[in-house]
């Protein structure tokens, strides 16, 4: 597989990553970035059961592969606006991102998540997180395993704040199904518009739709599979040039992909 991949890429000079967050370059078994307030003391019990009900509601829907994008796309939108509004009835305060990062302990990189973005920020390539999580949260634990650097780029959810408390998100929402070079600001675009190459990360389908249609086909594109049944392991084959399971490692992609291969 890796012998195919290199000779698809051999010509290959620059490149930038654009990846997905959450079961991404965290693990298959890490809580989600919308998920860590909830494993906090911090905020209100009834925000974690009422969170809790709208993941049971919701998330059967957003891994169902059958369901037509518009029906699907409307519930996306419920769901994120919806657990907007509870960040704001219980008062979230900016104060507790760095404590809810540092105390939970539940977000936990994929083995060789740090070197590979030591690696990339040593040879000067471009690293875009698309997500449709919660960037405050994305940022602080970047920062605090100190891996936030210049050539990274986040375009997530950003939690809002007036005099410290929680009134909505920066921007419109972004959520599963939305998550595409669209989202990225121009400022970001100017960075990476002269670089033809882009490796693209994600652990659903809809992930390879972070890159335009035009850029797609040329594209090295690698899925985590966290959830491995033969029907999505068969979507997976489809849209990815490399899957790996949910055990997967950037160690791996490391040895194995030659363009990560600095000399």
């Amino acid at each position: 597989m890796f012998d195919d991949i290199n000779k698809k890429i051999k010509d290959w000079d620059k490149f930038y990553i654009l990846t997905d967050f959450d079961r991404t370059l965290t693990k298959g078994n890490s809580e989600s970035s919308w998920g860590v307030l909830s494993k906090s003391n911090l905020i209100d019990k009834d925000y974690i059961e009422t969170r809790g009900k709208l993941y049971e509601y919701y998330r059967p829907y957003e891994v169902d592969l059958t369901m037509d994008y518009n029906t699907k796309n409307r519930l996306m939108v419920e769901w994120w606006s919806n657990h907007i509004k509870l960040l704001v009835k219980y008062k979230f305060r900016e104060e507790y991102i760095e404590k809810v990062i540092r105390d939970t302990k539940v977000l936990s990189f994929r083995k060789g998540v740090v070197e590979f973005f030591n690696n990339m920020h040593n040879n000067n390539v471009p690293i875009v997180i698309v997500s449709a999580g919660i960037g405050n949260f994305i940022d602080e634990f970047l920062k605090q395993n100190g891996i936030m650097y210049d050539n990274v780029y986040i375009i997530s959810n950003f939690i809002k704040f007036v005099d410290g408390i929680a009134v909505g998100i920066e921007g419109n929402i972004i959520h599963s199904l939305n998550k595409n070079e669209e989202c990225i600001p121009d400022s970001v675009k100017n960075i990476i518009k002269d670089i033809e190459n882009v490796v693209v990360i994600g652990d659903g389908v809809d992930d390879v739709k972070m890159v335009d249609d035009e850029k797609r086909s040329d594209a090295l594109k690698i899925g985590f599979l966290t959830d491995d049944t033969k029907d999505k392991r068969d979507e997976f084959l489809k849209v990815f040039d490399i899957v790996l399971d949910t055990n997967g490692n950037f160690d791996d992609i490391m040895k194995e992909i030659d363009i990560f291969k600095f000399n």
